[in-house]
């Protein structure tokens, strides 16, 4: 048993003391007048009348160092990070209340959302969380700056009181203690951000902590300004959430751990410590990033370090500075979906650079696929899980590592360059029709993949298809159809086809798909023309059968769960077997979908595939729409999209831009729509538009550059972390942007519109 040095120091005093202090370990206390509490960081003596609660740093117990090996040596080595890795079973956690509402695994995961207005417009602010609450949504977070926005939180919960609507309101709160107090009195939630609240230097110069001694020696200052919130949050019965950014990390954090998901866990854990030693419990985690690998490794983390301590405090989660449109709900899907997948997380915010009453659907949707999923509501489910064959799931959830695939190899004998199939960084197939090969459909096709064309002829760009699937093969007459296929096979992408309809039909050159459990049967023998083997494996099969997967040496693996089962456990049995038998071929995830709505596809997507990506496991992505909802060149873009956010293949401009908020300096969305315009063309450049510095410059920790308002009208710009222009007028601040993109040679001029097809026929014609 640990105790406090206050302990031990009352432990002392105590005229139970002797009765305290002789007990023999192992056998149970003869002390009646002196009572415990759970966490034994404070001590009810009955004599005193009163409550006992640690005041400074040096009388709470802090979880022991991760650093040192302490917490291994008492808590044991970490384990388990979620209830089954094997099934969807929620992470059992606690009750937290919040006003009506209920966080924690026996409650309906709560959908929640940040309000944009400003704060101090009471009207605006209560006619917005209004719009909000009649959308569906459970809980509205409000930001407050200072004393004018804590008065007016007063009035805005009065205000909606008065109307009928008990919504609880969250107040986001930054940089401001003393305030913080002030808006417990009328709010039923307080966010505060480890990095910033007590902790916030932010000028990201060397402050070095080398020792344990030097880190832990400035909790003082943590303790004092965060005792006072959480005594009044317990006595009025009050919510706080422990809100850790990944961009936004104290200097005091980034010198002792660094820039890590082992640094945000450690942030958190502080502020966990100092709730506890007041014995407050009413308190929610969240671990947010704007890397959704980030994100979905620091929940992990946290979940582990919960698990292991015997912790059961519930989990907010959220994909920070996602964006907006389809690519903000794959960011949010990506980082969400694959906790939900895992049982983790009990309630959920999807940020959108969008008016909040957007983020509903998103929200909500993502809620709903988590809880059909989890199996003791869902017999469906269930069924489906306990479909899949027994494995041991291997995965290291520690630290991030994404699996090694062999790409396709030249050999001497082979007429073309198969290098090309398949991309290092990622793949993208595309399903193609034979009608697509028309005469008058082939100019539209190169350009619906990606490609650049020249006279008529296609050539491979950054986002252009690697490998198309083409389920039929045109006839031997069909020349102009054959002349395409040709010119795609002439620029190294691979044209897969059934190996049923190749044996009917050769295509020379082609890619023979075939069933493993068939490939195997037949030794992987190609049928007459075709250049290498590609098999789709179900993951129903028997080890034996994918355990022979090596012998016929395919080029890749297309990976399409059977209907019948979990597609994600049964996915990831598969990648074990490979695993177990050191197999390197590349696997692609084979999405074949009837859905018809562009945002759908997105959650569905991140949800089910990025689950995979996002664990390192997979090579790239098929997306087979069964229908005519998507045109082609959606699809691909989408696709690049997933991968993209998954880390993997980065293929245009990547944007991290905040959801907006009261704090906002400028129209976000205009603003971003015309950043997105001018700098949408330049892969591996990452652009984040901050609305104001709370979010900059920590938040765009991963970004190369900078738009961050800092006053009405104005606009600092940043090369990484360091302000390079400051004070920029809005009206010149894009162009000042493009110009330090250029002066940091990161610019490359948009390529010109190419010629329309009537004129590529014509230069074909003189060719």
């Amino acid at each position: 048993m640990r105790f406090s040095p206050l302990t031990l120091s009352l432990l002392a005093a105590s005229p139970a003391a002797s009765d305290a202090l002789a007990f023999a370990p192992g056998r149970a206390s003869r002390c009646t007048a002196l009572r415990m509490s759970a966490v034994e960081d404070r001590l009810v003596i009955p004599d005193a009348g009163k409550i006992l609660y640690p005041k400074t740093a040096e009388e709470i117990l802090w979880t022991p160092s991760w650093k040192s090996g302490e917490r291994d040596t008492i808590n044991g080595e970490l384990d388990e990070y979620c209830a089954d890795l094997s099934k969807v079973v929620r992470r059992k956690t606690r009750t937290v209340t919040c006003g009506p509402i209920k966080f924690g695994s026996d409650h309906p995961i709560v959908r929640q959302t940040m309000g944009t207005t400003d704060t101090s417009d009471v009207e605006g602010t209560i006619e917005q969380v209004m719009r909000c609450a009649d959308k569906g949504f459970d809980l509205v977070r409000i930001t407050v700056q200072g004393k004018r926005e804590a008065n007016a939180a007063m009035k805005i919960r009065e205000g909606l009181f008065k109307k009928g609507y008990d919504i609880p309101l969250c107040a986001d709160m930054h940089f401001q203690p003393v305030v913080s107090q002030m808006v417990a009195d009328a709010l039923e939630k307080i966010r505060i951000n480890p990095g910033n609240f007590a902790d916030g230097r932010k000028d990201f110069d060397d402050h070095l902590y080398e020792t344990e001694e030097d880190y832990t020696n400035e909790r003082s200052y943590l303790a004092e300004a965060f005792i006072p919130l959480v005594e009044k949050c317990r006595d009025l019965g009050r919510c706080i959430r422990i809100g850790t950014n990944h961009g936004s990390l104290s200097s005091r954090v980034l010198s002792f751990y660094g820039d890590t998901p082992r640094g945000m866990v450690e942030s958190a854990l502080e502020f966990a410590d100092i709730c506890r030693s007041q014995d407050f419990h009413n308190f929610v985690f969240s671990m947010k990033a704007s890397n959704p690998l980030v994100m979905v490794q620091s929940y992990r983390l946290l979940a582990a370090e919960q698990y292991r301590m015997g912790w059961d405090y519930p989990l907010h989660l959220g994909v920070t500075e996602a964006g907006e449109g389809e690519d903000g709900r794959m960011k949010s899907a990506i980082g969400i979906g694959t906790l939900l997948a895992d049982g983790l997380g009990d309630t959920v915010r999807v940020s959108l650079t969008e008016d909040p009453e957007f983020e509903y659907e998103p929200c909500n949707r993502l809620s709903e696929i988590a809880e059909g999923s989890v199996m003791a509501t869902n017999p469906v489910a269930a069924a489906k899980q306990l479909a899949v064959p027994k494995y041991v799931d291997t995965r290291e959830v520690r630290q991030f590592g994404r699996r090694v695939a062999d790409l396709p190899a030249q050999n001497d004998e082979d007429p073309m360059d198969v290098r090309g199939f398949l991309h290092r960084d990622g793949s993208v197939i595309s399903a193609v029709t034979l009608e697509m090969f028309s005469p008058e459909n082939a100019q539209y096709l190169y350009k619906s993949l990606g490609c650049k064309t020249a006279v008529g002829m296609p050539f491979k760009d950054v986002a252009t298809t690697d490998s198309i699937l083409l389920r039929k093969v045109p006839a031997p007459d069909d020349r102009p159809s054959r002349i395409g296929i040709k010119r795609l096979l002439d620029v190294s992408m691979g044209i897969i086809v059934p190996a049923e309809e190749l044996e009917n039909n050769p295509l020379p050159n082609a890619v023979a798909l075939m069933d493993v459990t068939k490939a195997v049967e037949s030794g992987g023998k190609l049928p007459g023309g075709a250049i290498r083997l590609a098999v789709t494996v179900k993951g129903d099969e028997p080890d034996e059968i994918l355990e022979q997967i090596t012998a016929i040496d395919p080029t890749m693996v297309l990976l399409k769960p059977s209907i019948d089962i979990s597609p994600l456990h049964a996915k990831r049995r598969v990648f074990e077997v490979l695993k177990k038998i050191d197999s390197k071929v590349p696997v692609i995830h084979h999405f074949a979908t009837d859905i018809d709505d562009s945002n759908e596809l997105a959650l569905q997507l991140g949800t089910q595939v990025g689950a995979l990506l996002a664990d390192g496991l997979g090579d790239g992505v098929l997306i087979e729409p069964l229908g005519n909802a998507f045109p082609l060149d959606f699809v691909r873009t989408t696709s690049f999209s997933l991968l993209q956010g998954c880390r993997m293949r980065n293929t245009k401009t990547e944007f991290v831009s905040c959801p907006s908020c009261g704090r906002t300096l400028f129209d976000l969305q205009e603003t971003t729509a015309k950043i997105q315009d001018a700098t949408g063309h330049l892969p591996g450049v990452t652009v984040a538009i901050m609305g104001c510095i709370v979010n900059g410059p920590g938040e765009m920790a991963d970004a190369d550059f900078g738009y961050v308002g800092t006053l009405p009208g104005k606009v600092d710009l940043y090369y990484g972390k360091e302000v390079v222009r400051k004070s920029i007028k809005e009206a010149e601040a894009v162009d000042g942007l493009v110009a330090l993109i250029k002066d940091y040679d990161m610019w490359k001029d948009k390529d010109p519109e190419e010629e329309d097809g009537e004129e590529q026929e014509k230069e074909l014609l003189l060719v």
